[in-house]
């Protein structure tokens, strides 16, 4: 399990490779990376400046992480997201799930995500036309996070 909270991209077949070496177990692996978008809400996006507490944050996706550890047969698990300023197409987040099945590592890989945008402490300003505004989680995000903890209360 590893957590990276960092302001320099990533290389995702690079941090794929690192996890799969050596380890015959693994036999899927689910990713996601997240990108910058240069519309949100209708407005033009220029950049966007990710803050974050160290520490709290990474105490606070690793959380994240045991969760669904403990939902799924996770062998391996991998959280990248940067902080800094970041223009449209730059890499936001990647979230990477080593399992021994596919269906397991999708769904680690869908929950973590989902937790992140909605649990981890980060905060978003968008630099816009209009000016800067800080970004709150979106209703679908609220929604998505609840989906999983609607599916534990059922026992799924």
């Amino acid at each position: 399990m590893d957590v990276r909270v960092q302001e320099q991209d990533f290389d995702i077949s690079a941090e794929i490779a690192a996890m799969r070496s050596g380890n015959p177990k693994i036999g899927a692996i689910a990713s996601f990376v997240g990108v910058v978008r240069d519309i949100n809400e209708g407005d033009s996006v220029a950049t966007m400046s990710l803050e974050h507490y160290p520490g709290m944050t990474e105490k606070s996706i690793a959380a994240i992480i045991t969760e669904a550890r403990g939902r799924w047969e996770v062998l391996d698990a991998l959280v990248i997201h940067r902080v800094g300023t970041l223009k449209p197409t730059d890499q936001i987040v990647l979230v990477i799930v080593a399992s021994t099945h596919r269906g397991d590592a999708f769904a680690a890989c869908e929950f973590i995500m989902d937790y992140l945008k909605t649990r981890a402490p980060f905060w978003k300003k968008e630099i816009t036309p209009q000016g800067g505004r800080w970004v709150d989680a979106r209703v679908t995000d609220d929604r998505a996070a609840q989906r999983w903890e609607r599916d534990d209360k059922q026992g799924k």
